[in-house]
């Protein structure tokens, strides 16, 4: 049931202190994609078509190890994801990048199944677990073959909606091989303001090599201001602003997400 007693500006405050509590590997980042994901998949016969936008206000600025820096750079990624059954999803991504000096260029591109447990088993918590390996050029990312593996857990209680993605990410070619594996957290939590607004705070990170903590300048710490607008189940859009906490995390971002549901058959439960 729903807890009145709670409030949005909560949430708030709640996310700061985690963010806080976690303080603490970043080479190159990769905002290409910047979002949380949900335990739910598409529908069989349905496809889910988005344009992720990420634009780097403030920025690296300078050329690391031959990669191009980060600020001014305006990220478009566009995801294809097609519903295999009640439990299942693939996704595609191309991602792209624009900036001064370098024009409109293919970064790479990544491929994504995921799994869910299907609502007949009744669990009390949405659980999904979904894979993701890909390339990207070297002069964006020093690592160019990469693989993560990603648990979703999620659960909306009244108006209040919670996901955690405590990722695992693995660089398989690039000087990140020998850094083993590592851990790479997402949360989100978020407030229904009306049955069409929702609000909320977004936290990503990237805490260096598992069961070794990288040095606070070297983590990525990012906690994005989000809002969600629910204006038909055949529409996902999301817009937000980040803020990076440390020398190794962009300092300012702004994000959106705009998709599209598809339906191909009766089976598919977009209306």
């Amino acid at each position: 049931m729903r807890s009145r007693g709670l409030r949005p500006l909560c949430v708030v405050a709640c996310l700061g202190v985690f963010a806080a509590l976690f303080v603490g590997r970043a080479e190159a980042q990769g905002n290409y994609e910047i979002q949380v994901y949900g335990a739910e998949t598409i529908a069989p016969k349905s496809t889910m078509l988005e344009l992720h936008s990420n634009f780097t206000a403030k920025g690296q600025r300078e050329v690391v190890d031959g990669v191009y820096p980060t600020n001014r750079q305006l990220h478009e990624t566009i995801e294809i994801t097609q519903g295999i059954n009640e439990w299942s999803e693939v996704g595609f991504y191309i991602f792209t990048s624009e900036q001064n000096g370098h024009g409109v260029q293919w970064v790479g591109s990544h491929i994504r199944p995921r799994v869910r447990v299907p609502e007949s088993w009744h669990w009390p918590l949405g659980v999904s677990l979904s894979t993701e390996v890909g390339y990207q050029r070297a002069v964006y990312s020093p690592d160019t073959w990469t693989w993560e593996i990603r648990p979703i857990v999620d659960k909306a209680v009244g108006r209040w909606y919670f996901a955690v993605n405590p990722a695992l990410e693995r660089t398989w070619h690039g000087p990140g091989v020998a850094d083993g594996v590592a851990f790479a957290p997402a949360a989100k939590v978020g407030y229904d303001f009306t049955r069409k607004i929702s609000g909320g705070v977004e936290y990503y990170a990237d805490y260096g090599r598992l069961g070794r903590v990288a040095a606070l300048h070297e983590q990525q710490q990012q906690l994005f201001v989000v809002t969600d607008l629910n204006v038909s189940p055949k529409w996902e859009i999301n817009v937000g602003v980040g803020m990076g906490a440390t020398a190794g995390t962009d300092h300012l971002i702004v994000k959106g997400i705009v998709g599209r549901h598809f339906s191909w058959g009766k089976q598919s439960q977009v209306d």
